[in-house]
């Protein structure tokens, strides 16, 4: 079955995959080939894909799910492999979201407390998947 991740930034992957799982607002999926199809929304997670018998593994945001005749598009807000984490990025990231977040709202404008909370969200969640997945031994980073 094929796989494309579209962010909106660009193409995070276009191959085929022998399955994948996801999280959606009703729990954690597997798709399969010949899954029936189906058009859900993903929430922020990990996204496991699997090749060949090895697995690898995705840092997700959030966005929307299409399976449709062995094709599966996700079109993501967001989405990185674990291995391409920059952990102090990440670090640095969280640390400033929860600078900005201390602040009363009366200090900081609507607009950048809600962007320093997507920039917590997206950092807890990249932390957490590296630190999971760092020893797991998965596919070469696609380039």
């Amino acid at each position: 079955m094929h796989l494309d991740v579209i962010t909106p930034d660009k193409k995070v992957l276009s191959e085929e995959i022998d399955g994948l799982s996801v999280n959606t607002p009703n729990g954690h999926i597997g798709i399969l080939p010949n899954h029936v199809h189906l058009v859900t929304k993903v929430i922020p997670g990990e996204m496991i894909i699997k090749i060949k018998g090895k697995e690898r593994y995705y840092a997700i945001t959030g966005g929307f799910l299409e399976v449709n005749e062995n094709k599966v598009t996700i079109l993501a807000d967001y989405a990185v492999q674990s291995e391409q984490i920059e952990v102090e990025k990440a670090l640095e990231a969280k640390k400033r979201a929860e600078e900005i977040l201390k602040k009363t709202k009366e200090k900081v404008s609507d607009r950048d407390f809600a962007l320093a909370q997507a920039e917590l969200r997206r950092a807890v969640m990249e932390l957490r998947v590296a630190n999971r997945r760092r020893r797991v031994r998965s596919l070469p980073p696609q380039g």
